[in-house]
C-alpha cells in the first residue's frame, strides 16, 4: 500500500480533533475541525451511526491517531512498538521517543517546515545533513549529539531564505537547540515523556498491541 494521498483534513475529522497535519492552516478559521466538526462520509453529520465505543475501538483510534500524527505506515509503527517493548523503560514513552527522534519530526520541531508532511518532503529532496553527511531518509533515527543542518545549496534557495527572520526567534522544544543564523539544530538529548508536547494516550496503544 502506498502513502496516504487523501485529504489531511479528513483524517482530523475522523479523529474528532486537530492533528495539525497542515501546518499554519490548522491555526486559522479555515481548519476543517472549525468548519465541519463531524466525521467525513455520508453519515458523518447525522451522527446516526454513533454508539458507545468499545475498549478495542478506543485503543484502535488512539493507535491510528498516532500513526497519522507522525505519518508512518502500519508496518513501520508496529516495528517501532516492537523495539519500544524491548526497552527497560516504559513502553509507551519509549515508543513516542522513537517517533520524536525521526529525522522528519526533528526538522519539523526545529521550525524548518510547518508540518511533518512538508518536513518529509524537504528531507527527501536532500536539503539536510546530519553531522555533515547528507541524509534524505525521513525515518532516519537521530540520537543525542547529532547536528542537523541545511545544505549549502539549500540555504540559497528562496524557501529557506524566506524563513531567516522567523528562525531567529523560533522557540524549540527543550531537548533541541536551534542556530537560526546558520540553519542548523542539535539534538541535546532524546526527549523524556514530559518533554514531548503530545496529547496522545500512549497507554491505550500499548493495550492495543498487548491484546
Amino acid at each position: 500500500m502506498g502513502r496516504y494521498i487523501g485529504s489531511a483534513c479528513a483524517q482530523c475529522r475522523r479523529e474528532g480533533e486537530k492533528l495539525y497535519l497542515k501546518g499554519d492552516r490548522c491555526y486559522t478559521p479555515k481548519c476543517a475541525i472549525e468548519r465541519r466538526n463531524y466525521p467525513p462520509g455520508p453519515h458523518g453529520q447525522s451522527g446516526s451511526f454513533r454508539r458507545k465505543a468499545s475498549d478495542y475501538a478506543t485503543q484502535l483510534r488512539e493507535k491510528q491517531k498516532a500513526r497519522r500524527v507522525y505519518g508512518v505506515f502500519e508496518r513501520q509503527f508496529r516495528r517501532y512498538f516492537a523495539e519500544a517493548s524491548k526497552t527497560s523503560g516504559v513502553t509507551g514513552a519509549a515508543l513516542l521517543q522513537s517517533l520524536e527522534s525521526r529525522m522528519d519530526n526533528v526538522v519539523y520541531r526545529l521550525g524548518f517546515a510547518s508540518s511533518r508532511k512538508q518536513a518529509r518532503q524537504i528531507v527527501l529532496h536532500g536539503h539536510f545533513t546530519v553531522n555533515g553527511k547528507p541524509v534524505n531518509v525521513p525515518s532516519y533515527p537521530l540520537k543525542a549529539g547529532d547536528v542537523v543542518s541545511v545544505t549549502e545549496k539549500g540555504r540559497k534557495s528562496p524557501y529557506f531564505q524566506s524563513m531567516t527572520k522567523e528562525l531567529s526567534r523560533r522557540a524549540v522544544p527543550e531537548w533541541l537547540s536551534l542556530d537560526g543564523q546558520n540553519f542548523s539544530g542539535s539534538v541535546l538529548n532524546l526527549p523524556s515523556r514530559q518533554q514531548i508536547d503530545s496529547a496522545l494516550k500512549e497507554q491505550l496503544i500499548v493495550e492495543y498491541y498487548s491484546r
